[in-house]
This record gives structure tokens, sequence and C-alpha cells, in this order.
């Protein structure tokens, strides 16, 4: 995507839904997306999942402990011969070792196949990937928007974005998973530059405290 059709992306944001202007004009258009590579995909399932209801701060150093876990470098092999005790004691819970043990599995007999991701709708991935043990919808949601730059994932469960929503509307109270998704209609096709634009609400109002 050029510049000048992402800054129509934003254009096309605010038309339906005046309440982005603000923070549109403060963050300017929404980043590039791109498909990672295939071989990024598995690592970059396992980042989410260390990622599942986490701060940032706390999951990045989680995270940068199980790549070093896994020899530098996140496998099915490399996550298989790690094992569920030196996963927890990189600092996951038993449930997300678990999960990142099973993801390895089912990639490695072939039950995920990640290389034909980009070829299946954002469901037939979501029903793949959520056959883990332990990986929810949220965890799918992550990989469709930042690996494979899927452009109309609407993350209704992801508190950053019902807070950022929130703020953006003035809401005396956070707006809640089936009301966000009701709000989301009107954006379909554009729904994840939305949710990033909730996401920078959010930071936008920390750093403004």
């Amino acid at each position: 995507m050029t510049s000048s059709e992402r800054v129509a992306l934003a254009a096309a944001i605010v038309h339906r839904d005046r309440a982005f202007g603000p923070v549109v004009e403060a963050v300017g258009p929404p980043p590039p997306r791109r498909p990672a590579a295939v071989k990024e995909r598995f690592a970059s399932l396992i980042r989410s999942i260390t990622f599942q209801l986490l701060a940032t701060s706390a999951a990045s150093t989680i995270h940068a402990r199980v790549v070093e876990t896994c020899g530098g470098e996140v496998t099915p092999d490399s996550v298989l011969e790690a094992g569920p005790d030196a996963l927890r004691s990189a600092g996951l819970s038993r449930t997300k070792a678990a999960a990142m043990l099973d993801l390895a599995v089912h990639t490695r007999d072939g039950r995920i196949r990640l290389e034909r991701h980009g070829r299946l709708s954002d469901t037939q991935i979501i029903d793949e990937v959520t056959s883990v043990h332990g990986v929810g919808p949220w965890t799918t949601q992550m990989y469709l928007m930042f690996t494979l730059a899927r452009p109309d994932v609407w993350p209704v469960g992801d508190f950053g974005v019902r807070h950022g929503w929130s703020l953006l509307h003035d809401l005396p109270e956070m707006i809640s998973e089936k009301g966000l998704r009701a709000q989301g209609e009107r954006f379909e096709g554009l729904r994840s530059d939305v949710a990033w634009y909730c996401w920078q609400a959010v930071h936008l109002d920390r750093s403004s405290r």
C-alpha cells in the first residue's frame, strides 16, 4: 500500500466516524501492512501466545527468555526440544507452555500448515489455529493482523481496543465486547486499522498524563 493509499484509508475511517479525527491528525496514516514470510509464522504465533493477558513490558521480557530457551531460533523442533520445564522457567504459565508445545506438535505433524495460510480465509485460519489447546481467538487475531497483514480483523476482546474506542467516543464506561462488535460493522474492510487507531488513542492518553 502506497503512502497516498494509507492517507486515503485514514480519511475513509474518519469519514465513517468523525470521532477518529483527532487521533488520525495526531499520529497520521496507519503503518503499511506486509505479510511475513512463511518461515516467520510459527515464531510469531509463539510470540502472540506469550503476550496473552500480559502487559507489554512483562510479555517482552518473557518472550526474550523464550527465544533464548529455544537457542535463539523459535521453531517447532526447538520448542519441543526445550520442553515444558524449560519453557516454564522462562516465565510462562503452565497453560502457555502447554499451548506452545501443542502448537509445535500440530505444526510438525501437519494439522496446522502455515505455508497455506496466505490462501485461507480469516475464518479458516482461526478455526485451524484455535484447535491448539490454549490458543484462543485473540492470539489468532494478532497473527492475522501482524503476521498475515489481513485488513479486516476486529479484536473485540482486546482490552486496548475497547479502551481506545471508549476514550475516542468519550464514553462514561468501557464499551462491552458485544457493543464494540456492533460498532465495528460500519468499518467493514478497514477494521484492522481502526483497531490500530484505538491502540494509538490509549498511547496518546497515557503520554498526556
